[in-house]
């Protein structure tokens, strides 16, 4: 399949607009692409508590398995602070692991810092040892 890169990151431009994020004004949003060319995007929530708080990677994800699809091309990650976009939002290590659990080491990873500034990892290089269902078998 092939990937339009900059409509990927438009649609996480555009989720990031709904985060939630009154206690550390961090602003994130996510744009997975489906093997079927569906768009399921997600944005960070925040909670006062902290741990509740679930990161716009993962309601993306649960947004297109709660819909029923479970393969996925691409992912598209935007946020920072504020207004302000940083080039550098990876995911963090709770999402690289979920994300394991559905992708392979190929799956591509868009970090963009806008529509013109982005750079594309494999889940193989954010993750290298990674823990999956494989890791379980004796």
């Amino acid at each position: 399949m092939k990937i339009d890169t900059n409509k990927l990151i438009e649609h996480a431009l555009e989720a990031r607009g709904a985060a939630y994020s009154p206690y550390s004004g961090f602003r994130v949003g996510a744009a997975l692409l489906g093997a079927d060319g569906v768009v399921y995007t997600g944005c960070n929530i925040e909670s006062a508590a902290f741990s509740p708080t679930i990161c716009a990677e993962r309601v993306a994800i649960a947004k297109a398995i709660s819909e029923g699809c479970r393969d996925f091309a691409a992912l598209a990650i935007v946020g920072g602070p504020g207004d302000r976009l940083i080039a550098n939002c990876f995911p963090c290590g709770v999402c690289r692991q979920v994300m394991a659990e559905f992708c392979g080491g190929d799956f591509a990873v868009i970090i963009a810092g806008g529509a013109n500034n982005w750079r594309i990892v494999t889940l193989a290089e954010l993750l290298p040892h990674v823990f999956n269902a494989e890791s379980m078998k004796t």
